[in-house]
């Protein structure tokens, strides 16, 4: 009975430490997000998931949905300026729902053929887990133009 105890005890304890590693997670992305911003002179949106995106084309065509097929040509990079990924000049073709959740809630805000940015906490990204070119607990910003809507 004690040894049930003590391991509810240390699995308490031990979730209790990790929502906390995610909310100080969570306020450094918000940080770095915000610095992003204010060395660039964005005028960004917030989201309440804590993503940003920045429309500077507004495009003229359909907005995506979840189910949607899109055509996308962007650069991806690290708050360090960074480049970890880019499309060809033709874009990538994908449906959205197959993508990063920072993906899935920020293209929809864009018209087909508009352009911008989305700033991406880690915790709509990859988290902590790390990718061949992006370390755990990356902040994401893609350079993005939306070329197709199906």
């Amino acid at each position: 009975m004690r040894f049930f105890a003590l391991l509810t005890v240390m699995a308490v304890l031990f979730l209790g430490s990790c929502k906390k590693d995610e909310v100080d997670q969570m306020a450094l992305d918000e940080e770095i997000i915000q610095n992003y911003i204010t060395q660039r002179g964005y005028m960004a949106t917030r989201t309440p998931s804590g993503l940003y995106y920045v429309i500077d084309e507004p495009g003229t065509g359909s907005f995506p949905t979840i189910d949607s097929t899109v055509t996308v040509r962007y650069t991806g990079k690290l708050s360090n300026g960074g480049v970890f990924d880019q499309s060809s000049a033709a874009g990538i073709v994908f449906p959205l729902s197959s993508v990063i959740q920072g993906w899935q809630e920020g293209i929809p805000y864009f018209r087909e053929g508009g352009s911008g940015v989305l700033l991406i906490p880690s915790h709509l990204g990859y988290g902590s887990q790390p990718r061949p070119t992006i370390p755990a607990n990356s902040v994401l910003i893609f350079e993005l133009d939306l070329l197709d809507v199906n």
